[in-house]
């Protein structure tokens, strides 16, 4: 009886406790690390919330950029950090590719960290640079065949979302190209621009400067619906890829072990920060619909998105480089 009620009241201590510190939260600074360069898809999404979600949430926000080994190695560090809800992890669907194409992954991509919510979603676009001579996706495929893999595609990395996309086109499509990853998208993007690489999966927003300007060609988007943006250009379902769809989605990740009440705190200031016109507007701006999720329907989307993508990488037998 008396251990009983020591454990008893160890745990209406612990609880009391844990209640006292989300009263409080935040005390300092809060850090979201983006594990991809500055500049990417990303970063400008993690820059355009920052501003809202400080007075949302009452504290600092701060951004920090961990790049490298297709998003794991920020995503690592967030993975070891106490989880006091101070370090967060902005994350896109790389987060769960990587652990399918890696041979070791540092960490869990389900269990090892709490679903805060999903940010947003949006799709790909299929350019290519005028000199492959190619205005449609009928085209690009039959050069494809004729040459197989001498037509390089250009990504932000191993194991990114761009590889997977690209990946998933190459096998549905039958068209035999080749994977050149960058160590970001910004940088993936420049030779793109400059003819060195004729072909790319590409953010809304590098999409638009560039076909607008005549830079690049845009074939098709990845999305199920055609783009608001380029209502002209067909999906790749359209173009003739029967059953093809991939987007990318954006969301918010702890430690495990986070406090039930310091998440929900976040989530709710997040989607404050979500709600004003002007994020929205600047959000559509970098190619991506805002879309939030409570906790647990993140979960979800996480471990059905981690199935879907396993059996992606399967399928297409990609690998790191």
């Amino acid at each position: 009886m008396i251990r009983r009620a020591f454990v008893l009241a160890a745990a209406a201590a612990a609880l009391g406790s844990a209640c006292a510190f989300a009263d409080t939260y935040p005390e300092r600074p809060i850090k979201i690390v983006v594990p991809f360069g500055p500049g990417g898809f990303t970063d400008v999404v993690a820059r355009i919330i920052q501003k809202d979600l400080a007075p949302a949430i009452g504290a600092p926000i701060v951004i920090e950029n961990r790049a490298g080994a297709g998003s794991t190695i920020g995503t690592d560090i967030v993975a070891k950090a106490k989880p006091d809800g101070y370090t967060l992890v902005m994350v896109s669907t790389t987060h769960v590719i990587s652990p399918h194409l890696y041979r070791s992954v540092p960490y869990d991509p389900i269990r090892d960290f709490t679903p805060i919510m999903k940010i947003g979603e949006g799709p790909y676009v299929l350019v290519v640079h005028p000199s492959l001579g190619v205005s449609s996706v009928r085209d690009l495929i039959a050069l494809a065949k004729s040459k197989p893999n001498t037509i390089d595609f250009a990504s932000s990395g191993n194991g990114s979302s761009q590889h997977l996309v690209g990946a998933l086109f190459a096998t549905m499509a039958g068209a035999p190209i080749n994977h050149v990853p960058y160590k970001g998208s910004n940088q993936a993007m420049q030779d793109v621009v400059a003819g060195v690489v004729k072909l790319s999966f590409v953010g809304m927003p590098n999409a638009l400067a560039n076909v607008s300007g005549g830079k690049l060609k845009a074939l098709a988007v990845t999305s199920r619906k055609r783009a608001p943006d380029l209502p002209d250009v067909p999906t790749l379902d359209e173009a003739g890829v029967k059953g093809y769809e991939a987007t990318i989605w954006l969301g918010l990740l702890g430690p495990v072990g986070m406090p039930a009440d310091v998440v929900q705190k976040i989530n709710a200031a997040m989607t404050k920060a979500l709600s004003t016109p002007e994020s929205r507007k600047l959000i559509a701006s970098a190619g991506v619909e805002v879309a939030t999720s409570t906790p647990a329907e993140f979960a979800a989307l996480l471990q059905s998105e981690f199935d879907r993508w396993g059996k992606v990488v399967k399928e297409t037998g990609a690998t790191v480089n």
